[in-house]
Order: structure tokens, then sequence, then C-alpha cells
């Protein structure tokens, strides 16, 4: 499983690292390749070899531990521990590797890990996983520690190759040289020599002031390849003999199949066979179209099971009947709450409800399998390759070291890939052929057999002092534990989800008297993490409801928030800055607002400002984002402004547009069409900017998402007076309002805030 980064992890001990996984021989599973992949790296096949007990592991050059491989030729290959899915992550550990290595970017190219928990385990995850805005963090020390322990043996090897100290010697540039006598060896020369060298026990790392390439902002590694084409994902995979298959899965969660007529697809010209799993259908054809059409030709008699007439007014009754009826489960309680309460000056309250969310990545899913009688190779863009490889096995009866899996780059994935659910059938389908095939979702199966952001519904309220000041903060979430669905055992009754209250449990500002419950309620639909995880539901409440809270108290938001931060430096100055740099208090046009928002998650501040107008037809105009971050020591800064541009958008697409609904069992939205994404045309100017810090680095890929929806909505509420407690926003609440006071719709009259 993928323990939730907030549980914390205790960070790897460095000595432990460099004895074990850094300077361990790179072995990865022993099935040697049969088929080609297109666009595969000649060295990566090179470093794939068997695992031997020669000190070069099967590889013939210098292999310091599982991330540096440097051959006698040729350049020097990065093992990169976590998947590249649009968010630089290979430019960055590249960066933390090299700068310790003394090798350009230019020097080398950059490969996937291949599946293997004892070399690549994340440290914050304790699995080999991608996610949660855990990469940088977990990453910071151990990869720099491999470049300098690797950087270390070579420059050992050239001493004694020229019988001097080592302590003469440096190296840049991936060469070494002697200052005395200014003789110099790369270390292509040096690899075999240095393959024999001690292992060192401890190693120096640079002062951050000698950085040189740490906190620049450099070009990402895999940039020349998305731009000319030659940059190959999982759905570009091609294999000799390949075969390509699409795949209907029963339409309600928990549904099956019940009978198949398939006469007229094995008609249709191309068509090869067709596959049946307990609650799909698989056609296999020359190409996709031939699948397709063949699967469009099938008559297939579904068994809709249990959930044949869920809907979703059902889903968020049982949520909302939850407060009252569930058990709590405690995730923080502070102080004394009821007597806070019981001296309040004012108590307010709101209900908040957020929407089930689909990833929708731009590359669909899709999986391409060979399933032979003595092992399985796949090729797959994957967050989770051991998860994956253990499925496979498990679905073959194979042993795991027959399993390959050779890691692609993914077209995006949000969470999306953090589940193998997907490899899992496509090896049941090519179990049951003779030939590899390319298993490709359609864009309506991979949004309505997603596993989903869960929906929530929250009840917050607070007390305040006569100054309009917070004295106790009570917030009861609602909503599902993603675990329950994630761990194979499920998730027990009466046991935290940290994922559920992250955001809540520890928000940025003081609060003398804080309670904060989760109220578990799990539907019948699988759910899972999605950009920006717990925070993301959490987030939008809490910033929704402190600036609910300076209304109530006739308060500048972000005055309000200042005095609440006096303990949290790092936040108010991302505040500040993010203030300053919006021109926060200026003067609007009437139908004109400006929203703000703040959180502390993935180690990192983030503050935005969104600036709106808003029409007399209640249409949403953005005009400018202002964003500002401390994410620590920002390790290739263009990067974390363009995760936070990028974050940024894919939270106010689901502010305005993400919505999966549910009708007689099945999944109402099915494409770009009805689950649509925020457009060119519609985004507004986004600034970006970093504050200057010494600090660890944080996360930042998630950030944006996170703070994007609490400022939109605060936006709209300063343009309109009109607060929205549930997106995506319904603009026909917003006809003819106006700040100077708003008659409340009757759909929001149930959630209008509460004030006694």
């Amino acid at each position: 499983m993928v323990d939730n980064p907030a549980y914390g992890v205790p960070e790897l001990a460095r000595r432990r690292f460099l004895g074990g996984g850094l300077l361990l021989a790179f072995a990865v599973v022993g099935a040697s390749r049969k088929a080609h992949a297109a666009g595969e790296e000649p060295s990566l096949r090179a470093i794939q070899g068997a695992t031997g007990a020669s000190p070069h592991g099967g590889f013939d050059g210098f292999a310091p531990g599982g991330f540096i491989r440097i051959p006698p030729e040729g350049p020097i290959t990065i093992i990169a521990p976590n998947v590249e899915m649009g968010q630089g992550i290979y430019t960055g550990e590249a960066m933390l590797i090299c700068e310790e290595l003394e090798a350009g970017l230019d020097q080398i190219h950059v490969v996937a890990a291949p599946p293997d928990e004892a070399l690549y385990k994340q440290p914050i995850l304790k699995s080999q996983a991608t996610g949660g805005s855990t990469s940088i963090r977990g990453a910071w020390t151990p990869l720099r520690q491999a470049g300098a322990a690797a950087r270390t043996m070579l420059i050992g090897a050239a001493a004694q190759q020229w019988k001097v100290p080592a302590r003469e010697c440096t190296a840049k540039r991936a060469v070494v040289t002697h200052r005395p006598s200014g003789r110099t060896l790369t270390y292509s020369a040096l690899a075999l020599a240095a393959s024999h060298q001690p292992v060192p026990k401890d190693v120096q790392l640079k002062d951050p002031k000698d950085f040189t390439m740490i906190g620049k902002p450099l070009p990402r590694v895999d940039t020349p390849g998305k731009v000319d084409g030659s940059a190959i994902f999982g759905i570009d995979i091609r294999v000799p003999g390949m075969k390509v298959a699409t795949v209907a899965a029963c339409p309600t969660f928990g549904g099956k199949v019940a009978h198949v007529d398939d006469r007229a697809t094995r008609r249709v010209p191309g068509v090869r066979d067709v596959v049946r799993l307990p609650n799909a259908v698989a056609v296999v054809g020359d190409h996709f179209w031939a699948a397709k059409q063949g699967l469009a030709a099938l008559d297939i008699t579904w068994d809709h099971g249990p959930n044949a007439m869920l809907d979703s007014a059902e889903i968020i009754r049982n949520l909302r009947d939850a407060h009252g009826t569930v058990q709590p489960v405690m995730a923080r309680q502070t102080g004394d709450v009821d007597t806070a309460l019981g001296k309040a000056a004012k108590k307010i309250g709101a209900d908040y409800e957020l929407p089930f969310l689909a990833h929708a990545t731009m590359e669909p899913i899709n999986t391409t399998v060979h399933v032979r009688a003595d092992a399985c190779e796949i090729w797959v863009g994957t967050q989770v390759p051991t998860m994956a490889q253990k499925l496979a096995a498990d679905g073959t009866g194979l042993p795991l070291d027959k399993v390959v899996i050779h890691n692609q780059l993914l077209g995006g994935g949000f969470g999306r890939r953090l589940s193998a659910d997907s490899i899992a059938q496509a090896v049941a389908i090519a179990k049951q052929v003779s030939y590899p095939v390319k298993i490709i979702w359609t864009r309506e199966e991979d949004i309505q057999h997603d596993q989903y952001r869960p929906a929530y519904y929250d009840r917050i309220s607070a007390g305040l002092d006569a100054n309009g000041m917070p004295t106790a903060w009570v917030d009861h979430v609602g909503g599902a534990s993603v675990l329950a669905t994630y761990v194979p055992t499920g998730w027990p009754e009466g046991k935290l989800d940290p994922d559920a209250v992250e955001g809540a449990a520890k928000p940025p500002y003081d609060f003398a008297n804080i309670h904060v419950d989760w109220v578990r309620a799990d539907p019948p639909v699988p759910v899972l993490w999605w950009r920006g995880v717990g925070p993301t539901h959490n987030v939008f409440v809490v910033e929704s409801f402190i600036d609910e809270l300076a209304h109530a108290a006739a308060k500048d938001p972000v005055a309000y928030r200042l005095d609440l931060l006096r303990n949290n430096p790092r936040a108010a100055g991302a505040l500040k800055m993010a203030a300053e740099k919006s021109g926060w208090g200026g003067a609007l046009p009437a139908g004109s607002g400006r929203g703000v928002s703040l959180h502390d998650s993935f180690g990192s501040h983030v503050a935005m400002v969104i600036e709106i107008a808003v029409t007399e037809t209640g249409e949403i105009k953005m005009k400018r984002i202002v964003a500002a971050i401390d994410c620590g020591l920002a390790i290739n800064p263009d990067s974390v402004r363009a995760q936070l541009e990028g974050g940024i958008v894919f939270g106010l697409t689901a502010a305005l547009y993400g919505e999966i609904t549910f009708q007689n069992g099945r999944v109402m939205q099915s494409n770009f069409n009805n689950y649509r994404m925020l457009r060119m045309n519609e985004t507004p100017p986004i600034e970006a900017y970093v504050v200057p810090s010494s600090e660890s680095p944080g996360g930042v890929g998630e950030t944006g998402t996170v703070s994007a929806a609490p400022a939109l909505g605060n936006a709209i509420f300063a343009a309109t007076g009109q607060r929205l407690r549930r997106y995506p926003f319904d603009r026909t609440q917003l006809h003819g309002a106006h700040a100077e006071g708003v008659v409340v719709s009757s759909r929001d009259a149930a959630q209008k805030t509460r004030v006694d």
C-alpha cells in the first residue's frame, strides 16, 4: 500500500541510506527482453542486466547504487526514482544528483526506475510511488548523497591512477582535474576504475552558497523530446505482433456481464478476438478503429447489481445525514471549545458541499501486455510500478521476478495512476490471447470508470469575541475514506483516515480552542486521491469560512488573516507578497472583486489573490491571478512557477465545471463536452512569485490546485455579496447580484450562514 503523507514518516538516516539503498548494486527483474518498445533507450537496456555477483551488477561501467550509470563511452544515465508525468521531476531529481556529482544536465539523460522497493522506496510514502507532492521532499537529501558519493569515488579513482592525494583533485562537468599538474580524466575514462573504489561511509554535501545548479531556472531535460515528438508515452508503445483492444465495463459499479452476443462483432473487418471478464468485455483488433467498431457492434446484457438505482441526491443526502447519525472520529481537540463557544459574543456556522471529481488526464488509460507461459512484460505509465508488478504476478500466477514493467512517461497522473486496477484488467485480457495486446480505454470509459475524488459535506462553525476574532473553531468533516478503497484489507471503522482532514486539522491560523472531527460516509463508488488530495476539499472550506468570519467582523480579509498568523511567519510572508503584488485594497469597478486564499500544505505556504468581474447575467470573467509560494529552497524556480500555474488552472476547472453525478447507477458525464476543462480564452494572466527561502524544499505540484477554488469563491463574494458554498459554482445564483446586499436564492438558502 501507499501510506498517506499525513502519517508523518521519519526521514531515512544518512548512514542507513549510504550503506544500503544508495550504493547497492542496481538490480532489476531478470526476464530478458524479446520485444522492442518504440523509442526505448539503448542505455536503459544496457543497465537492465542481470544482478549477478560482479561489482558492476551486470552493468559494464560505474554503477554506484540505484541512481547513476556511467559507461566507458556515452552519456551519464540518471535513473529517476519518481515518474515523470509533466511535473518536471526528471529535471528536479537530475539537478539534485548532478549538483553533487558535478555533471551538467546536457551531459546526462534520464530514465524511469524499474520496480524495486529496496532501491527506490519513497521515504515519505514508504513505497515506490509518486504522489502527494512528496518527490523532491523525499529526494532532497538521498539524491544529493548519491551524487556526492559517486563523485568521491570517481575522484578517488583518478587520484589512485595519478598516485596523488585525493584532496588535490577537483571535479567539474564530469571531468576530474589534478590541480597542481593540470592533468584531467573524464568520468567515462574512470568508470571501470571507480567501480573498485571503497564505498564512502559518509559524504560531505555542498554548502548551499556553493550551488551552481540548485536554485537556478534551468531548462527541463524532457522538453526537447516533447517538442519534437520523440518522447514516448504509454499510449505510443508499439511492439512486434501487437494487436489493439478497447473495453466496455459494466456501466454501474459492482455490476457484471450477464450475456454477450458477439456474432456481429466478429464480422467487423480487422477484429481478432472478443475477451470476456466478469465485469467487462474487450474487443481486440488489428488497430484501434477495428476494436472500437467491433465493441460498438457487441450486444451486451448487463447485470447492473446492487447499485442500479444509485443517484447523486441519495449520496449527498447520506453524507448530510451522517452528521448526527455516525460516530465521528476525532482528528484534533485543543483547548476548551465548549466553554469558548458559551462565552462567544457571536456564533457563526455554515454547511459546505463538494462533488465527486474525475482525474481526466490528457492521456487516457492504456496498458500494453504480453503474457507468455514463462513471463509477463508490461509497458505502461504508472505512479506505482511495484504495485503494478505484484498485481500482474497475482493475475498470471507467475513469480514476481518474471514480471517486467517498462515504465513510460505519463500524459498526466493527478492520482489516477496511483491505482493499478486498469493494469490488472489489461493482464486479465492479455492472458486470453497469444500475442502482445495494447488495451486503450476510450475517453468515455476513462471518465465513467474512474476512481473519483470523494464528495464531501462539512459543517463548520466558530465563536467570535467582541472584536470579531475567533475564540472557538469547530470543523465537522464528512466524507469517504480513500484508504478504504485503496488498502486491500479496507480501512478499520473508527480509525482516522488522515487524508480526510488534511488541511483542516492543522490550519495555518492560531486558534486557541479548536475541534476537528471526521464523519465517515463511504459511498458505493470507488474513490482515490486527486491532485491536491485532502487539502483541495478542506482548504476550500477553511478559507471560505475564514472569509465569512472576516465579513462578519467587518474586517479586511487579508488583515484578518494576518492577525491570526502571528506564530506563522512563513505563511504571513507569502500572504503579504501576494497581497502586495496583486494591488490588494485598490479600487475596482462595480461588479468586480478580489478574493484571497492561504494554506500550508505539502510542506509549502501558498497565498493567492484572484481578481474577477461578474456580469449582470452571472458570467464570471477572471481578470488576473497572483500567487506567492514559500516552498523552501526552490530547486528549479521555473518548474515551481510552471507547476503553480498548471495547478491553478486545474483547480479553477473543478471550481467552475468539475462534477461527477450519478443517475440510475451510471456516471452521467462522458467526455470533455460535459466534463469540460478551463479553456485558453477563459484563463487570465497568472503571476507566480517564489518567496526566497533557505529552508528545506516543500512540495509544489498540488499547491495551486488547492488554492484556486477558495480564492475564486471569495472573489465572487467580494464582487456580488453572494456566498457560494458548493462547487462547481452555480452562476445562476449570480444573476443580477451586486455587492450591496442580495437576496439569497432558494438553492443556497438551506446553506446560508447560521448566525447566533
